[in-house]
C-alpha cells in the first residue's frame, strides 16, 4: 500500500510539474503575441516568466519577473539591438493574460536595455572620425582629416552622456600633430556628435551607458509602467 500511495504521489506531483511548465508556456505566447500585434513587430518577441511554480504566480495574477525579449528596434531612423524589457513587481490578472490581453498588465519597475552598435555611431559622426572603439567608461576614436584648417592623424578620448536629444559624444583629449595644438574647446566644436536614441520603451530617457566590444549597452528604467504603454518603434 505504502508502495502504491508512493507511487500515485510521484505521479500526481508530475502532472502538476507538467501542467505548471504548459501554463506558463501559454502565457509566454500569449504575452508574446499581444507585444508583436501591438507594435507590428515582423517577429514575435520572446517572453520569459521567472519564477517556480508558476500556477500560483498566475492564479494571484502576480508575478515577480518577467523578461521580453523584442530584438531590434529603431528611433529617428537609428536602430538598436538586443532590445530586452525587464519587468519587476508585475500584476497581470489571469483572465487578461489567459485571453491575449495586455490592458491591464503593468510592472512596478520595467527596465530597458539596449546596445548602439559602433558603425551606428560612426554613421552619425563627423567624418574625421574614421574608427571608434571602447576606453574604460569612454570612446577612443582615431580621427583623420582637418580640424579648424589644420591636418590630423591620430586618436582622440570622447565621453558619452545621456541627454534629451540623444547620446552626446565629446573629446575629452586629442593627441594628434595638428589638433594638439589646438584648444580642446575649439575641437569640441567640430568633433561633437549626438547619437538621436533618448529614450527606450519604456518611454523613459537613457540613464546610463556603458561602453562594451559591440557597442554602447544602454539602460532606461520607469516606474508603473502599463505593458500597453511601452513607446511602438518608429517605422524604417
Amino acid at each position: 500500500m505504502r508502495k502504491v500511495l508512493l507511487v500515485l504521489l510521484i505521479l500526481v506531483a508530475a502532472g502538476l510539474v507538467a501542467a505548471d511548465r504548459l501554463g506558463v508556456r501559454v502565457a509566454e505566447d500569449k504575452i508574446g503575441e499581444q507585444v508583436a500585434a501591438q507594435y507590428n513587430l515582423q517577429e514575435r518577441p520572446d517572453v520569459t516568466i521567472h519564477g517556480i511554480p508558476f500556477l500560483t504566480q498566475a492564479v494571484g495574477g502576480e508575478y515577480k519577473h518577467i523578461e521580453v525579449a523584442i530584438g531590434d528596434w529603431t528611433q529617428q531612423g537609428v536602430t538598436v539591438t538586443g532590445v530586452k524589457v525587464d519587468m519587476r513587481g508585475v500584476d497581470a490578472p489571469l483572465s487578461e493574460v489567459t485571453k491575449g490581453s495586455a490592458a491591464d498588465v503593468t510592472a512596478r519597475t520595467a527596465t530597458a536595455s539596449a546596445v548602439v552598435p559602433y558603425d551606428v555611431i560612426q554613421k552619425q559622426a563627423p567624418k574625421e572620425v574614421k574608427r571608434i572603439g571602447p576606453k574604460g567608461d569612454d570612446l577612443s576614436v582615431d580621427l583623420t582629416g582637418n580640424v579648424l584648417g589644420l591636418p590630423v592623424n591620430g586618436t582622440a578620448v570622447v565621453e558619452v552622456e545621456p541627454t534629451a536629444k540623444g547620446i552626446a559624444i565629446s573629446p575629452v583629449s586629442v593627441g594628434s600633430n595638428g589638433a594638439a595644438q589646438i584648444p580642446l574647446a575649439l575641437v569640441k566644436r567640430q568633433l561633437t556628435w549626438v547619437v538621436p536614441v533618448s529614450d527606450l520603451p519604456v518611454g523613459s530617457r537613457i540613464s546610463k551607458i556603458e561602453p562594451t566590444a559591440d557597442g554602447l549597452r544602454v539602460a532606461a528604467t520607469a516606474q508603473n509602467v502599463r505593458l500597453n504603454d511601452l513607446q511602438a518603434p518608429a517605422q524604417k
